[in-house]
């Protein structure tokens, strides 16, 4: 056999493994692409439905004004006070209570403890618990038992238990992902650990907590299961924490599964309910970014 067959025959067997390693890999990143796409493609099909039919219901009178005629007629106006009281409630419960149990769990307790296992398995399991079963939960404790009843302040300690297993996990994962030259860096400083902690730790476990934020503010402020046997269904004004308050969700689905005719302010009412989610996840991403990069400095 020539010189020249050879290389023939060794260019061929190099080609066909090529080949052999060639599509096999690509396989995989065609089917991720189009998993990919076709997510995309329905996130898009679901929003643009949304807004071809509550835009053209949307208007400055409709944010300003009561809901008439069990929510045919009028706006959103006491919906979205509501909607605002229950979701403050529950943000100025979780958060402190969120984050002082991260650093617990990060900084304070140590992996292997039986503690410090038994604690993050219960929020793994609480994490996963049906809305529904929070919504039984706060109405026999918070409506009852403490005697709160119907109410905005119920519906918002409801929605802080459902928040406090994400927020809790994802702060605390943003603390462990902290490098630990901070801590030896800060400890050769002569720092305390307070000092440690606020100005550098929980700066640089920002966006951590961030994501437990946005993720319990989607899930908080979407809710429905929970908020009917809590909050109630009342879509009058509320004067008080102690007063009924009806969610945006609640309202939603009051609007499109009891009320005929409503469908079109119940696209209205979802628009206003995506467009709150979209300015919600901006401004935590911004303040995040913002407030890691003016509280972080080099040791």
């Amino acid at each position: 056999m020539t010189e020249t067959s050879k290389r023939r025959l060794e260019n061929k067997d190099c080609a066909a493994t090529t080949g052999e390693y060639f599509f096999p890999s690509l396989i995989p990143t065609v089917v991720v692409w189009a998993i990919a796409l076709l997510v995309t493609a329905v996130f898009f099909w679901i929003l643009s439905d949304i807004i071809w039919h509550g835009a053209r219901q949307l208007s400055w009178e409709f944010l300003t004004t009561e809901p008439r005629n069990a929510g045919r007629a009028g706006g959103i106006s006491s919906i979205l006070i509501s909607t605002a009281l229950i979701l403050g409630v529950c943000m100025a419960v979780s958060i402190p209570i969120g984050i002082g149990t991260a650093v617990m769990l990060a900084e304070f307790t140590a992996n292997e403890s039986i503690f410090g296992r038994l604690v993050r398995r219960s929020l793994d399991v609480l994490a996963g618990v049906p809305s529904i079963v929070f919504g039984l939960f706060g109405n026999v404790f918070f409506c009852k038992t403490l005697g709160l009843g119907f109410s905005i302040l119920s519906g918002g300690l409801t929605l802080a238990c459902m928040v406090l297993p994400i927020l809790i996990r994802s702060t605390e994962e943003g603390f462990r992902a902290v490098p630990a030259h901070y801590r030896l860096g800060a400890a050769a400083l002569g720092f305390s650990r307070t000092t440690t902690l606020f100005q550098l730790l929980l700066p640089a476990a920002a966006p951590g907590l961030m994501v437990g934020l946005v993720l319990g503010v989607g899930r908080a402020i979407a809710e429905t299961a929970a908020l009917i046997f809590t909050s109630g269904y009342v879509d009058r004004m509320p004067e008080s924490l102690l007063d009924s308050g009806r969610a945006l969700s609640i309202h939603i689905f009051d609007l499109s599964m009891n009320v005929s005719g409503g469908d079109s302010n119940a696209y209205a009412s979802a628009l206003v309910l995506l467009v709150a989610l979209l300015l919600i996840n901006g401004t935590a991403a911004w303040m995040a970014e913002h407030w890691l990069h003016r509280r972080i400095t080099p040791l």
